[in-house]
């Protein structure tokens, strides 16, 4: 029974951390590409240093390449002279600096070995760094465009906010005029006071004029002239 629910623990824990880790996806790849810069940029200063110690190590064999052929000449002519104890004292000499010669030699090959591999391990971190960074450019836009269609989702659950907003335009066009309806009202209450009557007997020309006219208007102003 505890071996369950511990299994139980674990697969609800598991889920939990996935849930978490899609959260905070993004922060998390940035994160990772933050310490992989970290990395790649001490492995380079590494492989600059090898490269340095491996120049200053072959500059150092050259000079003793030199030295030595210099020494043999120069103890091919005692012998050649006689100087048999001259000769001997440049052979010693030659020996010791051609075992330096050997040594120095092993550590070039050495460090050009280790500069190379670690360089193509540079390389392929630099690779791999710069698919990191392109996935993560993606990864932004990818998460963006699921918020938006997210927060769309969660507006279409809640209510439709477009069709909400065109019922509420359709409500405002279609209200009624004040205006409108402020003019007839005036005509009603006319109608019932009954002044239109007398208006429409007026303008018929049975008694005086209720309302000036532009015949009303047109006649003064011929009269004036």
């Amino acid at each position: 029974m505890f071996a369950t629910i511990k299994t139980l623990i674990r697969g609800i824990d598991a889920r939990a951390e996935e849930r978490l880790s899609d959260t905070y996806a993004i922060d998390l790849i940035d994160q990772k590409i933050r310490t992989s810069e970290a990395d790649l940029a001490r492995a380079k200063q590494v492989l600059a240093g090898l490269i340095q110690k491996s120049r200053m190590e072959t500059r150092q064999l050259d000079a003793v390449t030199l030295r030595i052929a210099d020494l043999l000449e120069r103890a091919q002519a005692a012998l050649r002279e006689g100087r048999e104890d001259l000769a001997q004292t440049a052979a010693a000499a030659i020996a010791e600096l051609e075992n330096e010669q050997a040594m120095r030699r092993r550590t070039v090959d050495m460090l050009e070995q280790r500069g190379l591999q670690l360089r193509q391990s540079v390389e392929a971190s630099h690779r791999r760094l710069m698919d990191l960074k392109q996935g993560a450019i993606a990864a932004r836009a990818t998460r963006k465009a699921q918020h938006a269609h997210g927060g769309m989702a969660r507006s279409a659950g809640s209510g439709d906010t477009l069709g909400e907003a065109e019922a509420l335009i359709n409500r405002v066009m279609s209200a009624e005029d004040p205006f409108e309806q402020s003019a007839i009202l005036k005509d009603i209450e006319t109608g019932l006071s009954h002044g239109s009557v007398a208006d429409d007997l007026a303008d018929a020309g049975f008694g005086k004029p209720t309302r000036s006219t532009a015949a009303d208007v047109l006649a003064r102003l011929h009269a004036k002239a």
